[in-house]
């Protein structure tokens, strides 16, 4: 039995190199796309974001003298080559999927409304959300905030390479402690950086929870809407 009716994942494009030291890993992308297909089998609507920082990070681009709008255009294009590959990953598992951008772009993918989101995902269709919300200035947490909200989802799960929130990055302080629950308060309290700023304070004004997990285990997002306990809850 899933835990959630209706979810917004966001995962890292980061991560989605893999072993790789840019753009997309097959493996990887492969082993995303058959975690989804499990769920998708439990009957949960799933909406996904998926950043671009495997390709271009507008903000690392603004650093190296680009101009920050263009940089963020350039950003945003970079999800959207990530979306069309997982979009082919999942359909190559049998999963039905649909790209929606939040730019205009047939015929690459539709143009995103609430409407035509929910659409997809009463049909049973998964959804992949592309090109953060369209605007420069809002990274692709702030884009999953929003339409996590928009789409009326359940909870959003934020898939990253760590298997929670910590007191202190646990790739560096190996004594950081895990949480196994945490308040959007102790979030700002204790300076944390789960999502940014914007992403965060849009979840908390509007009571959307996150789970914080690790993704780049095989299993773990069947585990999660399972309802088993194995990242951290953030919350009101």
């Amino acid at each position: 039995m899933a835990a959630f009716k209706r979810i917004l994942l966001k995962l890292s494009g980061e991560s989605l190199m893999g072993e790789k030291q840019y753009g997309v890993d097959e493996k990887r992308l492969g082993e995303y796309a058959q975690q989804i297909a499990e769920i998708s089998a439990m009957g949960v609507q799933i909406g996904i974001v998926i950043g671009g920082g495997n390709i271009f990070r507008g903000l690392s681009g603004a650093a190296k003298g680009f101009d920050r709008v263009q940089g963020d255009q350039m950003g945003m294009l970079a999800t959207v080559i990530n979306s069309l590959a997982l979009n082919s990953a999942l359909q190559t598992a049998g999963v039905k999927s649909h790209v929606l951008t939040a730019i205009r772009m047939e015929p690459i993918g539709e143009f995103y409304s609430k409407q035509k989101a929910v659409q997809i995902l009463e049909n049973g269709e998964v959804l992949i959300l592309s090109a953060g919300t369209g605007n420069p200035f809002f990274t692709t947490d702030t884009g999953s905030s929003l339409r996590a909200i928009e789409i009326e989802a359940d909870i959003m799960l934020k898939g990253t390479r760590v298997d929670g929130v910590y007191t202190a990055d646990p790739e560096k302080d190996p004594k950081a402690i895990k949480f196994d629950e945490i308040t959007y308060d102790e979030i700002y309290n204790r300076n944390l950086k789960v999502m940014d700023l914007t992403a965060t304070t849009l979840c908390k004004e509007n009571n959307m929870p996150i789970y914080v997990f690790d993704m780049d285990t095989p299993g773990n997002l069947k585990k999660v809407v399972s309802g088993e306990k194995i990242g951290t809850l953030v919350r009101n």
